[in-house]
């Protein structure tokens, strides 16, 4: 799902349609689509052209960059609108 999310805001930010997203990856819009929902998974090889095209690591694209906190630590945070997005996709 986290991959989903940030494929979809990465290639917003590129103001790049779907289709466009796809001519580059050697895929169709419905696959660039279903990786975005989630409904699909991208293969190794394509995942690689993504972590090119947007020039981000793999860590970051499957949200292991996010610090996890145990339920009874205390992390006083603030949260960014991104990050409640996120919690609100998952």
């Amino acid at each position: 799902m986290i991959l989903g999310f940030r494929l979809r805001r990465l290639r917003k930010e590129k103001n790049m349609s779907q289709e466009e997203l796809g001519n580059i990856l050697g895929v169709t819009k419905v696959s660039v689509s279903g990786y975005e929902k989630g409904t699909r998974v991208p293969s190794i090889d394509i995942l690689v052209k993504i972590l090119d095209v947007f020039n981000v690591s793999a860590d970051y694209m499957f949200g292991r960059d996010v610090d996890v906190v145990q339920e009874d630590d205390y992390v006083p945070a603030i949260l960014s609108s991104e990050d409640i997005e996120i919690i609100r996709e998952i």
